[in-house]
């Protein structure tokens, strides 16, 4: 065989994109978070309406911890590029809440559950000491929102008699986003791009688990409110 002969070229194969090692690395609490007892109650319209705006009321503790960092970490090299106003959903869980419970008093005896109080807290705290921390709690909760949050929509709309995408379930309308496909591509960029080392990568995707359990921890203490009638 002539030794100067060319070798044949193999190519290196491409690292895998950060936004797809996030998803994998997450999807068993994903899974886990989304098939629990409390929601399949709830999406099976087996639970009254007063579950669903218990978890709705869950929901504000937590957007308002994310949403009241979000101006602080608008420049932050790292959580800065997914600060996008589109996204924001305080205002619409507000009229959500203002409808649900009866009106401009809403806020009166509202709660936090133990789990969503320990949830809060530590979306604020990554707010405050970990950039890299908030854009985990940043991915769960919005691409979730985009995506399977648009059938707990559907079934709200049809369980309980709200309007489409009106008053009840104005959490899941994204008035300003037009293409939800073309928008959570554009966030998966945003993944894949985000300034930080493969270590730190790691620290984000742990996190991301985190989030997931938190969010279960949730679930698990609203099934145990409104756990069914035998």
């Amino acid at each position: 065989m002539d030794a100067t002969a060319t070798a044949p070229h193999t190519p290196t194969s491409a690292p895998t994109p950060f936004s797809t090692l996030i998803r994998v690395a997450s999807h068993a609490q994903h899974t886990e978070a989304e098939t629990s007892t409390f929601m399949s109650d709830l999406l099976g319209g087996r639970l009254g309406v007063d579950a669903y705006t218990r978890y709705t009321e869950q929901l504000w503790f937590v957007y308002r911890a994310l949403e009241s960092a979000s101006e602080a970490l608008r420049d932050d090299p790292v959580a800065g590029p997914f600060i996008q106003p589109e996204l924001a959903r305080t205002a619409q869980l507000e009229r959500d809440l203002a409808h649900l419970r009866g009106g401009a008093d809403w806020r009166e005896g509202l709660v936090p559950l133990p789990a969503t109080a320990a949830y809060a807290a530590r979306v604020e705290e990554c707010a405050r000491t970990w950039p890299g921390g908030f854009v985990a709690h940043h991915y769960t909760r919005y691409l979730g929102d985009l995506s399977g949050g648009q059938i707990i929509r559907d079934r709200a709309e049809k369980t309980w008699g709200f309007e489409r995408k009106g008053d009840g379930v104005r959490f899941y309308v994204f008035e300003e986003i037009t293409n939800p496909a073309a928008f959570k591509r554009g966030y998966r960029e945003l993944l894949d791009a985000v300034a930080a080392d493969d270590l730190e990568k790691q620290r984000i995707i742990d996190e991301c688990k985190r989030a997931f359990d938190f969010n279960g921890a949730v679930f698990r203490e609203l099934g145990e409110e409104f756990p069914l009638s035998a």
